[in-house]
């Protein structure tokens, strides 16, 4: 364990910490109901995610169809169905042993926050004085991408043919293709080969960083950016099913919700533990809420889900500036912080470029006719005077960090292919770059208005993406690498980062956060920069009676789209 100091000033704010997380779930009206289920109408008829105990699926389900229920499909990978039922019904289904909870389907949302080439990848895989590539290329690996959809593109094409192996639907409109322009953004940023970027030296100016892996398109986010937790969960148990198939090893999630409860009964939280536990290195964006105060927090405990499960990868947006040179970089304001609600798990766990990203353009999608200023001119990509239209398409958000990360993922895979998903996070953590412990500021290129946001262990993690030591790297996590929960003591006036039994060694020596950027010289407790008056505002935002988020948005989609980023 590892412990920080709390300014005496804080002592009774942080002290109302437990009793806010205990008043959490205090909201529902029967303990096995999700505090955001509205049962104000008991007449309004409302799908639901009804978790059972295991083995009890068929004879649940009987029961509660001879209680009028109507069944709308199996979620076996959580122990639990998709049903339609009458509000006014729910505390009696409550009651039945065999049940576990009941929550809404609620619904989720894409993570992108929406301009010079972006020169992440390079960036962060040490290439800075030239244009050229790594030794691995993601060949042979499968990579599960949960989005918008995906269509046919020249730049997922390979030697033997298309490298978007399989396209399926989860949103009941049987057309997977991406009529929104997302998931193709996501696609190109994983594994675009960039031909259509090429310069006169043969190399590329935007390419995605596994630019000869295989997608497994799943569409679990209709044409407007937004899905539920139970297509979700459909298509997390139809990657596990089809892992050997496809040599599924990672799935990028660049979608997300508001936490409604503790991970342990998040439907969502539950599917990714067991993408995880069947080898499956789970990627998941960590939101764009780096800037909501609505709670008092300055964005901190905006962590949605199923970023918030301890096992996934959970991963925040960084600013090259569009330049080469790192001098310039910082964190973006709008990426989400940690920790995570109700749990106060330490997250996000590293962070990737993700502010004005260039991607594949889906010509004619829903984002592409909506914001036809994020079409990259050619002349930014290459010497040709042609007037052909451009085939990329510039935004922002956590949603454009993720896949860069998966990118990565499958890359160490590739060359390492006996690597656990455990050993892949240990790894990517340990050599991420060290951020400085500084504050930065920026403006928001439409608004005008200026954040400012300080480096600290719930902005940054363990810091930037490193794809050149995680590719170097030869080390064997032998334990879980679980990320660590962030628990105040009251008695003892301070804060200990708990670690799960066999990861100790790994998250608790420094070597994963560094003595600069989180402790040692007091950057994040001792200084007010957390739970300070000049940040958090001395309120208990942070620890207190439920106020990092509460109910939200029932959504999950993909984030919500900052079309220009910032400055």
């Amino acid at each position: 364990m590892i412990k920080f100091p709390v300014p005496s000033s804080f002592a009774l704010v942080l002290a109302v910490a437990l009793s806010g997380v205990l008043s959490s779930f205090a909201w529902a009206a029967h303990p096995k109901l999700a505090h955001d289920l509205d049962t104000s109408d008991p007449n309004a008829i409302i799908n639901v995610i009804v978790k059972v105990k295991a083995g009890a699926n068929q004879h649940s389900l009987d029961k509660m169809k001879g209680r009028g229920a109507a069944h709308l499909s199996r979620l076996d990978l959580i122990d639990a169905h998709l049903m339609k039922v009458r509000a006014g019904d729910l505390e009696s289904m409550a009651n039945d042993d065999d049940i576990e909870f009941i929550a809404p389907d609620r619904q989720v949302n894409r993570t992108a926050y929406a301009g010079g080439p972006d020169f992440g990848w390079m960036v962060t895989e040490g290439l800075t004085s030239t244009y050229g590539t790594l030794a691995y290329d993601g060949t042979g690996i499968g990579i599960a991408m949960l989005d918008t959809g995906l269509n046919s593109w020249t730049e997922l094409k390979g030697a033997s043919g298309d490298r978007v192996v399989s396209k399926q639907d989860f949103t009941g409109t049987n057309k997977p293709q991406d009529n929104q322009g997302h998931g193709s953004m996501v696609a190109g940023i994983i594994a675009g080969n960039g031909t259509k970027s090429n310069r006169s030296d043969g190399t590329y100016w935007i390419r995605g960083y596994a630019p000869n892996a295989n997608i497994i398109s799943m569409k679990v986010l209709n044409d407007s950016g937004v899905g539920t937790d139970s297509a979700v969960i459909a298509a997390i148990a139809q990657a596990i099913a089809q892992k050997a198939t496809y040599n599924i090893r990672v799935m990028n999630l660049s979608l997300g919700r508001p936490i409604a409860s503790d991970y342990a009964h998040d439907p969502l939280c539950i599917a990714v533990k067991q993408a995880w536990d069947a080898g499956i290195v789970v990627v998941v964006a960590a939101g764009n809420e780096g800037r909501n105060n609505t709670k008092g927090t300055n964005g901190y405990g905006t962590i949605t889900s199923p970023g918030n499960s301890p096992y996934v990868i959970t991963v925040g947006a960084y600013n090259t500036s569009a330049t080469l040179p790192t001098g310039d970089d910082k964190m973006t304001s709008y990426s989400s912080k940690g920790p995570t609600n109700i749990d106060h798990i330490v997250k996000p766990d590293l962070v990737a470029p993700g502010n004005r990203v260039l991607s594949l353009r889906n010509q004619g999608s829903y984002l592409d006719t909506a914001y036809p200023g994020n079409i990259v001119p050619m002349t930014a990509y290459t010497s040709s005077t042609s007037t052909s239209t451009s085939s990329y398409f510039q935004l922002s958000g956590t949603s454009f960090a993720a896949p860069a990360v998966s990118g990565t993922v499958a890359l160490m895979i590739q060359k390492t292919p006996g690597l656990t998903p455990d050993q892949v996070k240990a790894r990517l953590m340990k050599t991420a770059t060290r951020l400085p412990t500084v504050s930065t500021s920026a403006i928001d290129a439409v608004t005008k208005v200026q954040y400012s946001t300080q480096n600290d262990l719930f902005t940054v993690g363990a810091g930037l993406l490193n794809v050149s030591a995680a590719l170097a790297s030869t080390d064997v996590l032998t334990g879980a690498a679980v990320s660590p929960t962030a628990i105040y003591t009251t008695s003892a006036n301070n804060v200990t980062l708990q670690f799960p039994t066999g990861s100790g060694v790994v998250w608790g020596t420094g070597v994963v956060w560094g003595t600069g950027v989180v402790w040692g010289t007091g950057v994040v407790w001792g200084t007010g920069v957390v739970w300070g008056t000049n940040v958090v505002g001395g309120t208990g935002v942070v620890w207190g009676t439920g106020v990092v988020w509460g109910t939200g948005t029932d959504a999950i989609e993909a984030e919500t789209v900052s079309i220009n980023g910032e400055n």
